[in-house]
């Protein structure tokens, strides 16, 4: 009975191991759909000259243009929550700004 009872908990925690697994693998998918949803929705609004009326995105863009990038893409982040890579590629859009 003890043997059992090992065995199914053992296949218990298996399954949900993977079923834990599946559901952040599609979390992840879902933030890089979004991420890349954002960026064209970036890259068209300045194509389009259109500028985020987000007085938070303005401070960015002042602090990137008057060469303090790093934090410029830091408050990106604190402001929009993206991750590092998007945070750097969206300050780097930002009209102005050196790459």
């Amino acid at each position: 009975m003890d043997s059992t009872l090992a065995v199914v908990l053992a296949i218990a925690v298996v399954g949900l191991g993977l079923v834990l697994g599946g559901v952040e693998s599609q979390r992840r998918r879902a933030d890089r759909r979004i991420a890349r949803t954002e960026r064209r929705l970036d890259q068209a609004l300045n194509h389009l000259g259109i500028d985020d009326p987000d007085p938070r995105l303005q401070e960015v863009r002042e602090l990137a243009l008057s060469g303090k990038k790093i934090k410029a893409i830091k408050r990106y982040r604190e402001v929009t929550g993206a991750d590092l890579v998007e945070a750097k590629e969206a300050v780097e859009r930002m009209p102005g700004v050196p790459r």
